[in-house]
């Protein structure tokens, strides 16, 4: 009767775990040795389970202990350069025949319906696809890693219509070109793209470990500064995973054992939890720089302005300007910066603007902090009657237009900053005119 007792204990203690969930999207990453692991079957149910609660479900599948064994039975030498493979003509096809194999296997594995399982009625429909573009990573330190590829881009209309049909998406580490060619891609980095895009309320990651651990004691949760303050040592190729899923703004990411049964349920609906937690720092501020802002600011730009991105600053230039400089800052650390220039019309008043030198950090893009910032900028400007801001770019005119600027030529600059137009460097020139409407 204890027993019972506590069951029922348990599942009404996981109502607002579960209430939570219900319509929520859940990334789910599965290495491949954990698909021949005894446990697995146990997964499946469990993974069913949150399916039947409303969850909605991406999964993930590695595939590298299938490949590797495939590649050594045919007396293949495997081959890495940074934790990625490299991809020959030859290992290509027998990626392709490994991932297939696993593809079917997984359906076959959520298709379990017997009386008296936890299948039984389940209905689960899996849905999987040609959802990812992939590119070639293409030469690594002088390492041509061939047909690996990384995520170019994923089909995300079409993810979500499945997901709102309450299908469970099964995403295979492999990727289509533009070219109709086919890239083997790390399932890891597939997980972390798909939970960026799909806006997941929380990434999966299952592991072999019991737990992590940090000197030989167990962690229940991180945050990301403290993730990455991990020695490398004991930094792992999902804890990695895990802290770049949450700089891209995945609030929480969990990594788990794929030994241990019910350890997703466990995690999910129990507030001990069963496995390590790494979670989004929540002190994140918008603010003007200061001039104690200055090294931090070079920090973030210095590389954009080698790559020819940016115009290059001297420091002297820099804490000249730098009242006209606004930051993203994550636990004290600069993430992101860019500058409002005020123009002058002719009259010497002020009616637009000029966004200049925003650069974000490389580990935390994606996770929306440039188009905050520019919304800040935006609200900055209206406050000092700025109708129309303009931006000049070189390589990032796409990312302008989809916050709502359009090209426009040289003539349609204000004479102030016409003057100051430098031909040889081309730059496209785009303008958004900033409606009272919008919300100051």
């Amino acid at each position: 009767m204890s027993d019972d007792n506590a069951s029922l204990n348990w599942f009404r203690h996981a109502a607002p775990y579960i209430n939570d969930l219900r319509g929520r999207t859940l990334v789910i990453g599965i290495p491949g040795d954990a698909l021949e692991h005894a446990n697995f079957r146990n997964l499946v149910h469990d993974m069913a389970l949150l399916a039947s609660l409303g969850v909605r479900l991406v999964v993930v599948h590695g595939a590298r202990e299938q490949i590797n064994r495939a590649l050594d039975e045919r007396g293949i030498e495997n081959r890495f350069h940074e934790n990625q493979r490299i991809t020959n003509r030859e290992t290509l096809e027998i990626v392709k025949s490994v991932v297939g194999k696993l593809r079917f296997d997984i359906e076959a594995a959520f298709s379990q319906g017997l009386p008296d399982s936890p299948m039984a009625r389940s209905a689960l429909k899996v849905v999987s696809g040609n959802f990812v573009t992939a590119r070639p990573s293409g030469v690594l330190d002088g390492v041509d890693l061939g047909w690996t590829g990384t995520v170019r881009r994923m089909d995300t209309s079409t993810l979500e219509q499945n997901l709102d049909q309450g299908s469970l998406v099964l995403l295979s580490p492999l990727g289509t070109s533009l070219t109709g060619e086919l890239f083997n891609i790390n399932y890891l980095d597939l997980a972390a793209e798909a939970s960026r895009v799909l806006r997941a309320e929380k990434l999966v990651l299952f592991r072999e470990p019991e737990q992590l651990q940090v000197d030989g004691n167990p962690v229940h949760e991180l945050s990301i500064l403290q993730a990455e303050q991990v020695s490398p040592k004991v930094q792992s190729a999902t804890l990695r995973c895990a802290i770049r899923a949450c700089n891209a703004g995945i609030a929480r990411t969990h990594l788990l054992s794929f030994c241990k049964n019910g350890a997703l349920i466990q995690e999910l609906f129990r507030r001990e939890g069963a496995g390590t937690m790494i979670y989004r720092d929540s002190y994140e501020v918008v603010r003007r720089a200061r001039i104690t802002d200055v090294g931090g600011i070079l920090g973030l730009i210095r590389p954009l302005e080698k790559d020819g991105v940016l115009v290059r600053r001297s420091r002297e230039k820099l804490e000249a300007e730098i009242e006209h400089f606004t930051l993203v800052e994550v636990d004290g650390t600069p993430v992101a910066c860019a500058a409002l220039y005020p123009i002058k019309d002719d009259k010497g008043t002020t009616t637009a603007a000029e966004v200049a030198c925003l650069a974000s950090h490389p580990e935390f893009r994606g996770g929306g902090r440039g188009a905050k910032l520019m919304r800040h900028l935006e609200r900055q400007a209206q406050t000092v009657q700025v109708d129309e801001l303009y931006v000049l770019t070189t390589q990032t005119e796409h990312w302008f237009i989809e916050q709502g600027f359009e090209q426009v030529g040289i003539s349609e600059l204000p004479t102030a900053r016409k003057s100051l137009y430098n031909i040889q460097r081309n730059s496209r020139i785009l303008r958004k005119r900033l409606g009272k409407s919008q919300s100051t």
